[in-house]
């Protein structure tokens, strides 16, 4: 018989969107740390059925290699988080959101942006995630 584990450390409420951006997909870089595009090499605490891609939806904290940038920044393996993306996902309140292109932010190893700005939208459940993005954001929708 499992354990129980009653009042889990660092567990972030994360709700049920449509994941669609699995691992080896290619993103651009939507902020203005030097990464242009970037690959998605891993999902961090990710649990799925055996033999399943790991996937990471609007809002995820996944590990990426930078493909296009600048030189200090290719070839570099860096943390980032989904602010966009092109499969569409439903609301609570039942509204169905999809964006025009996949794009990511990078941050740091704590979730602070390397970046000073974000072009483009930036997702609600990417914002309400992660306060720092919010911060630096132009839009938020």
């Amino acid at each position: 018989m499992g354990k129980r584990k009653i009042g889990k450390k660092g567990v972030i409420f994360h709700p049920k969107l449509t994941r669609g951006l699995p691992v080896g997909s290619v993103v651009r870089c939507a902020d203005n740390s030097g990464a242009k595009i970037v690959r998605i090499i891993s999902v961090p605490k990710f649990k799925n059925r055996h033999r399943q891609y790991p996937a990471a939806t609007v809002g995820s904290l996944v590990v990426v290699a930078v493909q296009k940038g600048t030189p200090d920044m290719r070839r570099k393996i860096l943390k980032g988080i989904i602010v966009r993306q092109k499969q569409h996902y439903r609301r609570k309140s039942g509204l169905w959101i999809e964006y025009e292109d996949n794009a990511i932010v990078i941050v740091s190893d704590d979730g602070e942006p390397k970046g000073t700005e974000i072009s483009g939208p930036v997702a609600r459940e990417a914002a309400t995630l992660w306060p720092r993005l919010a911060s630096i954001a132009s839009i938020i929708i």
